[in-house]
């Protein structure tokens, strides 16, 4: 059996990164798919994700408050099978640091081409539960296509 292992990247990772890495966590075998989250910001190196992150994921049962932030590095391209990015600025930013095209391959927007996810910091709870909505619906598609 092949192992898969997902990256799911945002800017400070303490928000939207952190919250898809639990959803998939929650929806997949941990022995076969491995997921983590990064930033491509170190704003938050070492922090753990954002308290209203913590608690709409508590709402659905999953726990992410032991992850901690960590930026994405260009070592990342040799041990991740797929890069899920929220938005078209991170995309660019990851994309910056490929050096082929088989790493740029493996780097997609998580709601498919010209859809992002939006930043939910600078707002209050509901824009978390719009947040976790869609990125619900974005890892049922991740975990089927991994079927």
């Amino acid at each position: 059996m092949k192992h898969v292992n997902i990256l799911m990247v945002c800017l400070g990772k303490i928000c939207r990164s952190p919250l898809a890495q639990g959803i998939l966590e929650s929806k997949v075998n941990s022995k076969r798919v491995r997921v983590d989250s990064a930033g491509t910001a170190a704003y938050h190196t070492g922090n753990p994700p954002d308290p209203r992150s913590i608690a709409i994921a508590n709402k659905y049962g999953i726990s992410i408050q032991n992850q901690k932030a960590r930026q994405f590095s260009k070592e990342d391209f040799n041990i991740l099978s797929k890069i899920f990015v929220m938005d078209q600025s991170n995309y660019e930013n990851v994309i910056a640091l490929a050096e082929t095209q088989k790493e740029i391959d493996k780097v997609a927007l998580i709601l498919g081409a010209e859809r992002e996810v939006p930043d939910p910091y600078y707002g209050g709870s509901e824009g978390f539960q719009y947040c976790y909505d869609l990125l619900d619906d974005a890892c049922n598609r991740i975990q089927k296509s991994l079927n």
